[in-house]
């Protein structure tokens, strides 16, 4: 009786040490961030408070979006993201979408090496 009941503790040991490199392995594997810029020219903002800031506070929210400015006077917006979470045209139907898709149109992406916060400001 004694044998099988060290059998059992030491299947059940070695079981549970097997599970811990498991979880080391799932860590491992998991993505690594890809962070990507675009600069998008926005159709439709009519004032810099309610639709430069809506955009911007709309798409700060999302999963993935990690920098998020848009300007009013230029008409663009410039977005940091991580391509393994969303895509560019994610994010334009993301701002396509803002109030029912009825106000705000993207007509032209640019994928961008690095944001220049003076450029749009």
């Amino acid at each position: 009786m004694k044998s099988i009941l060290y059998i059992f503790l030491f299947s059940v040991l070695s079981i549970s040490c097997n599970n811990n490199k498991k979880d080391q392995v799932m860590e491992q594997n998991e993505k690594i961030a890809n962070y990507k810029n675009i600069e998008v020219e926005i159709e439709g903002m009519t004032c810099e408070i309610g639709c430069a800031r809506t955009i911007e506070s709309k798409l700060s929210k999302v999963d993935g979006i990690t920098y998020s400015k848009v300007n009013f006077e230029a008409k663009k917006g410039q977005f940091t993201y991580d391509s393994n979470k969303i895509t560019s045209e994610d994010i334009v139907e993301k701002i396509n979408g803002i109030a029912g898709g009825d106000l705000y149109t993207v007509i032209k992406t640019v994928e961008i090496s690095e944001i220049k916060i003076d450029s749009i400001l």
